[in-house]
């Protein structure tokens, strides 16, 4: 017999594709030897094969689905292994209140985390002055601070479309999420940061609103533990837009909102006139201000679109409203509308919530301090210290036993007997929370009733001066790439097309 060839072996092994080769099984071998186990008193623990993804994949593949399967193998209490984390999801209504009371769990250090990866914010971990005073300028997004927030918005909306559309009674057609991006972002930013004082300001709003939809989309590969060199341009366009918020210049804008302004005036107790870490802190609230609410108007104005009886009752709850504080539709822009008559529109804002019912998918996380024992109608739960817990709305927005056909959108969801409809029931009792777009507690969205009456602005406007159709027939789904994090955009742009009104 013929002796084994053992060097054309080595040579294959020891060659960059056979290294390679071993050095991801050993990755994998080392993975599953970490792999824990579940302890006595602790929930259901699925944790999947793949190292650091865990079910990642197929929770992103069909997140309602799969937690109902895990719901009615599991309960409601289990932890999921996801992207390297350890997270148990509480999908009972009636538990929330547990979470929200425990003062083991933290958001404070959850969402830190979350400030220095995206957003490259160092500061807030060590100066809780700088926490708390940054959080009380949140009172400047709510009472009369709103009410003059809303009145520029909409004088900056005027500008927008007198500028772009009503120079035309033919149909324009364009994507519809184009079309929201650019509105969105241009009013939003020069409401709350003012606008450029020199320069080709058409120009220098599209750069900045096109560098901030790049680092948007990077928003999951920057909040993940990849490394900064695998991140690609991620962390260039970040720094990039940091640049154009810092102090030297903003103070090329005019126009500053109050809540900017007095954010300012904290950072500069806080930090150097020069230092870079103030831009980032206004880019962080850029975001918050403008991410989620351009999916959330794409999918209002999509829903909207494609159900003509909401359309109808819509315009006319707004002509009825116009008419009766004797404003009438001219040649221009002569819309003036406050927040408590936008309040009284019931069915705009119900069609508002409803298309976030349907395509929130936030999750209100929490990191666990220290161990400690959940309780439950069945049987209490022990956690583990660093591992993370988090409410999950979803499963709530999507049960039948709450909300009738569930995955149908019904822009009069919640209306009842013409007034806002508020209570709703699961297993014969009476619900605390129904629908949690924005979060809860000390981590609910503190400009979320900012974001609600931009899109109910914007809807007024375009129901008012526009016809709207939707050329695609074909139905846009939503993409779960950003599960757990905010509104979920679609998974493709659609078609839509616009006129003024004659």
């Amino acid at each position: 017999m013929g002796r084994f060839p053992l060097e054309p072996l080595l040579q294959r092994l020891l060659s960059p594709w056979g290294l390679a080769i071993a050095a991801a099984l050993l990755l994998l071998v080392l993975c599953l030897r970490a792999r824990r186990t579940r302890r006595p008193g602790e929930p259901p623990l699925i944790q999947g094969w793949l190292p650091y993804i865990g079910m990642a994949l197929e929770v992103r593949k069909d997140p309602i689905g799969f937690m109902r399967t895990l719901q009615k193998q599991h309960g409601d209490t289990f932890t999921l292994f996801l992207g390297g984390k350890y997270i148990t999801f509480i999908l009972d209504p009636y538990q929330y209140h547990l979470v929200m009371k425990n003062h083991k769990l933290s958001f404070q250090q959850f969402s830190n985390d979350i400030l220095r990866k995206v957003f490259s914010i160092q500061k807030l971990m060590t100066n809780d002055h700088l926490n708390n005073e940054l959080h009380d300028c949140y009172q400047h997004l709510q009472g009369k601070s709103l009410d003059v927030l809303l009145e520029n918005l909409m004088q900056n909306l005027g500008q927008v479309f007198e500028a772009r559309l009503f120079k035309t009674t033919d149909w324009n057609t364009t994507h519809l999420l184009t079309f929201c991006s650019s509105v969105i972002f241009e009013a939003t930013f020069t409401t709350i940061f003012g606008k450029f004082v020199a320069g080709d300001r058409a120009k220098l709003i599209t750069e900045l609103k096109d560098d901030f939809l790049k680092f948007d989309a990077k928003l999951m590969h920057l909040l993940s533990d990849i490394p900064t060199h695998l991140l690609g341009n991620a962390k260039s366009i970040q720094k990039k837009l940091i640049k154009h918020l810092t102090s030297e210049n903003l103070a090329k804008i005019q126009g500053w909102s109050e809540v900017v302004q007095v954010r300012q005036d904290i950072l500069e107790k806080h930090y150097a006139f020069t230092d870079f870490e103030i831009g980032a802190h206004h880019l962080g609230f850029l975001w918050a201000s403008v991410a989620n609410t351009i999916p959330s108007m794409v999918w209002t104005i999509y829903y909207i679109l494609r159900h003509p009886e909401a359309m109808a009752v819509l315009r006319d709850e707004i002509d009825h409203l116009q008419e009766s504080t004797g404003q009438k539709r001219g040649s221009g822009f002569s819309i003036h509308i406050t927040r408590e008559q936008l309040d009284s529109l019931v069915y705009l804002e119900s069609a508002v919530l409803e298309a976030l019912r349907l395509c929130s998918f936030s999750s209100i996380i929490r990191f666990i301090e220290e161990e400690l024992t959940l309780p439950s109608e069945t049987q209490d739960y022990l956690l583990r210290k660093g591992d993370l817990l988090a409410i999950f709305p979803p499963i709530m927005h999507y049960d039948p036993e709450i909300f009738e056909a569930p995955e149908e959108y019904r822009f009069d969801r919640f209306v009842e007997n013409g007034k806002k409809k508020t209570i709703f029931f699961k297993r014969g009792k009476r619900l605390k929370y129904y629908l949690l777009p924005f979060g809860l507690g000390t981590s609910k969205c503190p400009g979320r009733f900012f974001a609600v009456n931009e899109i109910k602005q914007l809807l007024v406007v375009l129901l008012t001066y526009f016809d709207l159709e939707i050329i695609d027939d074909k139905p846009i789904q939503l993409d779960y790439s950003r599960f757990l994090f905010g509104i979920q955009y679609p998974d493709s742009d659609v078609l839509f097309r616009y006129k003024v009104k004659s």
